[in-house]
């Protein structure tokens, strides 16, 4: 052996720091890094830009309904794979793969609890399921949302986040827009109101059916939402379009929503357009 082996085997280092790997988050938008316990104590909004991040269904309920109390309503029991779609792989592969990633069954999940007080049901679409897309099983929970609101003689309140239908059902995925917009009406013969929250981003099939029908549409600040890709009117008009364009304020300023409000603020705001909007069934 060596004396440079001799030495170098002879001195003490120390182990190397361990260090978590979830410690920091790297903001999206402004790529600074964060620590995550700041990040999530500001409701998963960036302090130094105020990007708003994707969340999962569960951390939105949580901070959504008064003392993070809600129940979850079960999810409806759809065929799967009904056109036995397979493209670089197979639909029902996909699906274990996201239901091992996300461990929810599809991307949309409702819930029941109290907001300020008044009892709502509020669905939540997850973009980490797939993207959020809509297939027959988001659109069983939509309708499986509004029937419980219904009954419940509460508001629906939905937040939406998908890239558009799910091409893996094919007719079937386009399918649950009628269906929605159906189930919409009879929430509104009920008397009862229909909220929706616009989150990024919200564009497709989606933005083209119960996205948009909301007795109130909010965004949350930022978010993108449109139907076809910006890239894709571009080309197809032959125009460059404005800067912002498909962004929440950008669709404020053009009366295509109603309001875009803060993370923050969105449990007081959603309270308050409960308590104008059915004060009778909310006192009840």
């Amino acid at each position: 052996m060596s004396w440079l082996s001799r030495v170098r085997n002879g001195i003490p280092f120390l182990p190397k720091r361990q260090v978590a790997d979830n410690l920091w988050h790297k903001c999206a938008k402004c790529n600074s890094m964060i620590f995550t316990k700041e990040w999530e104590e500001n409701l998963f909004v960036c302090p130094r830009c105020d990007h708003h991040d994707r969340i999962r269904a569960h951390q939105r309920f949580a901070m959504l309904f008064d003392n993070g109390d809600y129940g979850n309503l079960p999810s409806p029991e759809v065929r799967e794979d009904p056109l036995k779609f397979r493209d670089t792989k197979k639909y029902t592969d996909r699906l274990k793969a996201a239901r091992t990633g996300t461990s929810e069954r599809d991307a949309l999940l409702n819930a029941r609890g109290e907001i300020g007080g008044h009892t709502v049901i509020v669905g939540v679409q997850d973009f980490a399921f797939m993207g959020g897309s809509m297939g027959v099983a988001v659109g069983s929970a939509i309708v499986s949302g509004i029937h419980a609101a219904i009954e419940a003689k509460a508001p629906y309140i939905l937040f939406t986040a998908a890239g558009g239908a799910r091409m893996q059902e094919g007719i079937l995925s386009l399918m649950q827009m009628p269906r929605a917009t159906v189930a919409l009406a009879q929430l509104r013969e009920a008397g009862l109101p229909y909220i929706v929250v616009l989150t990024d981003p919200t564009t497709g099939g989606v933005t083209a059916s119960y996205a948009m029908l909301g007795d109130v549409q909010i965004a949350e600040p930022g978010a993108l939402i449109g139907f076809a890709g910006q890239r894709v009117i571009e080309q197809t008009i032959r125009e460059k379009l404005p800067e912002g364009f498909q962004r929440a304020e950008y669709l404020l300023e053009h009366g295509m929503i109603d309001m875009v409000v803060h993370r923050s603020d969105l449990t007081s705001t959603l309270a308050k357009l409960v308590g104008y909007l059915a004060p009778e069934k909310a006192a009840a």
